[in-house]
């Protein structure tokens, strides 16, 4: 709760606000690997990070999964919250990248609070603009980096967002999340080892 404290007084929300997000909301702690949020589950909830790491993907026609950013300590899911306001079933999905902590806020509050609150419209606007400017950066790799760039703009995007140089994910997994093969992705890792800008381990890639 000490984190939910810090966050919300951060963030300039009104003492009544405050209150119903204390009050209407619950906590929620996800191992790595663990779905917050998705169109099978069916949540009726939004979730805002109190620690930990969560990362957002959108499955493709061919149901194969596309990276798109991560949520911070702070942050809250932008496209939860427009699915939220406009009825519609979530087409994403939200995953733990590591053990995280949540605060879980009801959707149906959603609405009330951007209308009544200032500070709350802010944060989901600035919430908005964030998300936007991550999305026009995934954009601009996937249209004008080469595979080797992408890779390591990913590579040191995780860094950024998780704050460790250590990135614990396998060959595999790097692959789906950038929507390529394995083979690739292992080719251009031991290029970047070579290049001396990583450095392999079993199962996690640490970055020079």
């Amino acid at each position: 709760m000490d984190n939910l404290e810090e966050i919300l007084e951060g963030n300039g929300f009104e003492k009544e606000l405050v209150a119903e997000i204390k009050n209407i909301g619950r906590s929620k702690r996800v191992s790595s690997g663990g779905v917050v949020v998705s169109a099978d589950l069916g949540s009726e909830e939004i979730p805002l990070v109190l620690s930990g790491l969560l990362k957002l993907l959108r499955k493709d026609d061919q149901g194969n999964e596309l990276f798109l950013y991560h949520l911070q300590s702070g942050e809250t899911c932008a496209m939860s919250i427009t699915c939220c306001l406009e009825g519609k079933t979530q087409d994403i999905t939200v995953v733990a990248e590591e053990d995280s902590q949540l605060w879980m806020i009801p959707m149906h509050t959603v609405d009330r609070w951007i209308q009544r609150y200032k500070s709350f419209r802010k944060f989901v606007f600035r919430s908005y603009q964030e998300r936007f400017d991550e999305l026009l950066g995934a954009l601009d790799g996937i249209a004008f980096l080469k595979m080797d760039e992408r890779l390591m703009k990913y590579l040191l995007d995780l860094k950024q967002a998780s704050g460790s140089f250590v990135i614990k994910k396998t060959h595999q997994e790097i692959a789906k999340e950038l929507n390529t093969s394995r083979v690739v992705v292992s080719r251009l890792l031991k290029q970047l080892e070579r290049d001396d800008k990583i450095e392999q381990h079993r199962n996690r890639i640490e970055i020079l």
